[in-house]
């Protein structure tokens, strides 16, 4: 309450305060009867009794026609509730305080929407009216608990570790490979600035230019259109460090979660497991895999491999090919027919992956268009193999690696999904599992041409020191010195130890990726002034925040997001501005002609 004129906040008095005289402001939650009014703050709920005597009318009559949402200061006194009229429920619940004075302060008028956060309203209507939304007590609780995790941050960074906190440049240029970024129009003709989808250089020239330890809660954007879930601008808790290895990040971030982590949330343990990228596509069938539950997938392809199911074979003729399948448990019990299709179609429609399933009756036979092709001995195996129960469901791939891996790694999530649907508990919602996934390929093929490469992370990525030799002569077999952090099968954060060398670096972009090196000339320069081998990581503080709240959506912890159209659809953002606002800029807009009628109308 320092610097303010009210005596206490609405969710600070107990019985303690009892015979004080108090000055409390708020907005009416709500009105009853010209009885009493329950006033609400950031900090919680006060009931104020309306006086009844004549000597105060003219406060019970302002009171009583206050509207709901109403800014009001109140002047009373703190009594204790009458005997049997406490609420146990509200941590004021034993007091209340009996107007003497009292002033409206600003009268709402009619809301688009009841601020209370079991009511339902549409996240448009929210958006649009963000400012009211954000009164709601779930809204406040998000975003005061990332203040404080960021402040923990930050004490953890600067005082404990010796981090310096520099701010980068939001107008830069436009970086090859990666995300698409937003332009910005300077003066000069033709030359526009680019918003950075990371502080990526920067960071690095900072240890070009001995900072030794740079951290950042950077803004960042990126032109990503139409992504549900995803937001053009966001924030990253950005860090890099000098003369460090992977081993150091990972201590170093494992140790900032712990001192910053909320002391609400259940306690997470260190140090955070961790498997190679290989092992999370073969297991998990992705590189951000959510190991709150079981359901791996299983390689069974020597289990099959001497049947004679035609389709079986000839996967296993590629070079790649294999079998594999995921054990579905109780999914007789908790899946529908319809369910189980509609499994099968997802798989044939985003993968083009057929599914056969095997179906383990409570009887302990087994119905599946492969038993007609198995023996009983192979049919035992079969299901030893699979570890598989009475009323289990399996589903079996077979095909090229990956692909196989993929497909079933999204039906596992799915199947989890519908079972819980089913009531089957899978997942502890209050349970958070970090994974760190490392010895990612360096370089993919590009999905438009895949006689081409593009990094995996950015070209600014180091190789794995057991394959350096190998950048030379067969890039596509390079692992790199990248590393994600996954937390409940989302990514959360990811990072490298980067390339120190001007010649390593030089080669990586021109030789392998066919990008002009000339964009980047300042960096690779910058290499060749004695730059200490270095390394960092960003930390995506709006997904992780909205995992550790529980949050349907990144949107939820974001004071003032965008759509997931990438509007702002309270002040009416992108819009249109004048040509002659253009004009300085050296920008003409060609109109399509529906958009030209529809200015003129």
């Amino acid at each position: 309450n320092s610097f303010v004129t009210r005596t206490n906040t609405c969710g600070e008095l107990r019985s303690a305060h009892v015979g004080q005289k108090v000055t409390l402001y708020g907005w009416v939650q709500y009105q009853r009867q010209g009885l009493f009014l329950v006033l609400r703050d950031f900090q919680g709920l006060t009931q104020i009794i309306i006086p009844q005597d004549e000597a105060h009318s003219h406060v019970k009559k302002l009171l009583s026609s206050a509207p709901v949402e109403s800014v009001v200061r109140v002047t009373g006194i703190v009594s204790p509730r009458p005997l049997g009229q406490e609420n146990l429920k509200m941590p004021t619940g034993d007091i209340e305080v009996k107007a003497e004075t009292a002033e409206i302060l600003n009268s709402c008028k009619k809301l688009p929407f009841e601020i209370k956060d079991f009511i339902k309203k549409s996240e448009a209507l929210r958006m649009q009216y963000r400012y009211l939304d954000l009164r709601s007590f779930q809204l406040q609780s998000n975003l005061r608990l990332r203040s404080r995790m960021v402040m923990r941050m930050r004490e953890y960074l600067c005082n404990l570790h010796g981090f310096v906190d520099v701010e980068t440049p939001t107008l830069f240029k436009r970086t090859p490979g990666g995300a698409k970024e937003f332009l910005v129009p300077s003066r000069e003709a033709g030359k526009f600035y680019s918003l950075p989808q990371s502080p990526q250089q920067f960071k690095q020239l900072l240890m070009v230019g001995g900072l030794d330890r740079y951290f950042q809660v950077a803004r960042c954007y990126r032109d990503e259109g139409s992504r549900p879930d995803r937001q053009p601008e966001f924030t990253q808790i950005d860090i890099e460090m000098s003369f460090v290895d992977q081993a150091g990040i990972q201590r170093l971030i494992e140790g900032l979660l712990q001192y910053s982590w909320p002391e609400e949330r259940a306690l997470i343990m260190t140090p955070f497991p961790s498997m190679t990228y290989e092992e999370a596509l073969a297991e998990y069938g992705t590189d951000k895999p959510d190991t709150r539950f079981g359901m791996k997938i299983m390689d069974i392809s020597d289990v099959l491999q001497g049947s004679d199911i035609h389709f079986v074979q000839n996967a296993l003729s590629y070079p790649h090919g294999s079998i594999r399948a995921i054990c579905i448990p109780q999914g007789v019990r908790y899946l529908t027919n319809k369910d189980l299709e509609l499994l099968k179609e997802s798989a044939k429609s985003q993968f083009n992956q057929e599914i056969v399933e095997i179906i383990r009756r409570p009887d302990g036979s087994s119905k599946s268009l492969l038993t007609k092709f198995l023996g009983e001995k192979e049919q035992s195996e079969l299901i030893r193999a699979l570890n598989m129960q009475e009323d289990d469901v399996v589903l079996l791939a077979a095909g090229e690696h990956k692909q196989v891996c993929s497909a079933l790694g999204t039906l596992r999530l799915l199947s989890a999904n519908l079972l819980e649907a089913a009531g089957l508990a899978l997942r502890d919602p209050t349970a958070f599992h970090f994974l760190w996934v490392v010895d990612f390929p360096l370089f993919l093929p590009k999905a438009e041409n895949p006689t081409e490469l593009e990094s995996a992370h950015h070209p600014f990525t180091a190789p794995h020191p057991s394959d350096a030799s190998l950048l030379y002569s067969d890039p596509t077999k390079v692992r790199s010195q990248h590393y994600d952090l996954v937390l409940n099968g989302n990514e959360v954060g990811g990072g490298s130890i980067r390339i120190h060398s001007a010649e390593q670096q030089r080669f990586v972009l021109e030789e392998v990726l066919k990008e002009d090196s000339k964009v980047l000339s300042h960096l690779i320069e910058a290499l060749e002034f004695g730059a200490p081998p270095h390394g960092g990581i960003a930390l995506g503080l709006d997904r992780l925040i909205s995992l550790i709240v529980d949050a349907p959506s990144i949107r939820d912890v974001i004071a003032f997001p965008k759509s997931f159209r990438g509007r702002d659809l309270m002040g009416n953002a992108p819009d249109y501005v004048t040509p002659e606002e253009l004009e300085p800029y050296h920008i003409q807009v060609s109109w399509p002609l529906e958009e030209k009628e529809a200015k003129k109308n």
